[in-house]
């Protein structure tokens, strides 16, 4: 490889700072990642690596897929950026029509801006000023999940406190009113009795509930059952409260539908994109409302115009991007093929549900996760899968696949047999006495 490269491990050390990564692991070494394609990744040694996390979950037709690589390049010889306050430009409205075909009857309208949490905290700031300008100002508080996880922003954060993490910036995050989650279907009507509990004190100032539909993905890819999501957004309708789905993670037929709320057969107020918006080519995002709530923000008779924005929102390549993207889900029908591929992993992975060291196995269309007993094991899979060059990165005792949704059946095979086999040997060799840190 070229030797400029050898460089770039000092540099690296001397000035990145690397989001989620303890010093230790910086300081220690880390792959330098210089090209993509399909679902791998190479090194500045050559070496190969496969990318099972889909790169933080969003490339998920692999890296530099060519039908979204040429719409990005054709759109480069045209235009680069325009910003969208009273301007427009073909590459925002298509996409927008795009996320409309496939959202709530398409009677939408999208804000973009960049991230998920940037998404999130439009959709927060859309609830609150929807209800104020209603006459509803008291309606203030937010409704979230346990273990919820909707972004690192503050408002965010607030949905997703963690005392670990969040601690010095807890005068800054209003907080949630936090529902218990229903791991199994039979444990359903127990948490909706302990949530409308915790809600009684609440009636009349909810502005709004925002879930990740069907699987709580930071929490350990938590799977909990659409009957519950179903209980949800039923109360939402009783209270007059808004239902955000946050679909960043979850969006554009991971979970086996276009949407993980599709399987709970409901339509939700106001629904956030992102991460495999673009196939993870260029970052983008999208805060998708119904035309009802759009349209009270008119500034007639009064001014309610929704002052707020992003730089780079709905820049006109990460949108021909997601156009070219979707093109390529909806041709291919991904969804219909993620429902069925992770039917075959869940049967590769089912000789671990028995194994001693393994708490629980469970997925979702291309969601795979084995839950372990302890996060030390899984610093031990996570060393071992490093090893045959294998990227995952555990939450806590979880490990977890997340292809690539147009990933070859043989390849997709030999990635679920590699985590089996590494999983059955920790029963022989035992945990790491010095793990990888993640």
């Amino acid at each position: 490889m070229n030797e400029d490269f050898h460089e770039l491990p000092r540099l690296d050390r001397a000035h990145v700072w690397h989001p989620y990564t303890p010093h230790s692991a910086v300081e220690a070494g880390l792959p330098v990642i210089v090209a993509g394609e399909g679902p791998w990744l190479v090194d500045s040694e050559g070496r190969r690596w496969f990318d099972a996390i889909a790169s933080w979950w969003s490339c998920a037709l692999g890296h530099r897929h060519p039908e979204v690589i040429a719409a990005i390049e054709a759109q480069l010889g045209r235009l680069d950026h325009c910003i969208l306050g009273h301007l427009t430009h073909p590459a925002a409205v298509r996409l927008a029509e795009s996320l409309a075909r496939h959202s709530l009857d398409g009677r939408v309208h999208v804000l973009f801006a960049s991230d998920g949490a940037s998404a999130v905290e439009a959709a927060i700031k859309i609830a609150l000023q929807y209800h104020a300008q209603r006459g509803q100002a008291r309606r203030r508080w937010w409704v979230a999940l346990d273990g919820a996880y909707h972004g690192d922003t503050l408002a965010a954060v607030g949905l997703g406190f963690l005392e670990q993490f969040h601690w010095p910036f807890q005068h800054m995050c209003p907080p949630a009113i936090r529902l218990p989650v229903p791991r199994e279907l039979d444990e359903v009507e127990s948490c909706m009795r302990a949530a409308e509990q915790r809600l009684a004190a609440h009636r009349g100032d909810v502005a709004g509930i925002i879930v990740e539909p069907m699987c709580q993905g930071a929490a350990g890819m938590r799977i909990y059952p659409a009957e519950y999501l179903a209980a949800l957004f039923r109360w939402s309708r009783e209270e007059g409260c808004l239902f955000v789905a946050d679909e960043i993670a979850t969006g554009f037929g991971r979970t086996g539908r276009w949407w993980a709320f599709e399987h709970a057969g409901i339509a939700p107020d106001i629904l956030c994109a992102g991460k495999a918006l673009s196939a993870g080519t260029l970052p983008i995002s999208a805060t998708i409302v119904r035309d009802e709530i759009y349209e009270s923000f008119s500034d007639h008779p009064e001014d309610h115009t929704f002052y707020h924005g992003h730089t780079f929102a709905g820049n006109p390549l990460a949108a021909v991007a997601g156009v070219a993207a979707i093109q390529v889900y909806e041709r291919e029908h991904l969804p219909e093929r993620a429902a069925a591929l992770g039917n075959t992993v869940q049967e590769l992975l089912r000789p671990l549900r028995n194994h001693p060291a393994v708490r629980s196995v469970r997925g979702l269309g291309l969601i795979a996760a084995v839950e372990l007993h302890s996060p030390e094991a899984a610093r031990t899979v996570r060393q071992r899968l490093w090893s045959e060059r294998i990227l995952v990165r555990p939450l806590g005792p979880v490990v977890y696949l997340m292809p690539p949704l147009n990933i070859e059946d043989a390849l997709l095979q030999w990635a679920v047999e590699r985590l089996r086999t590494a999983i059955l040997d920790l029963s022989e060799h035992g945990a790491a006495q010095t793990p990888l840190r993640s």
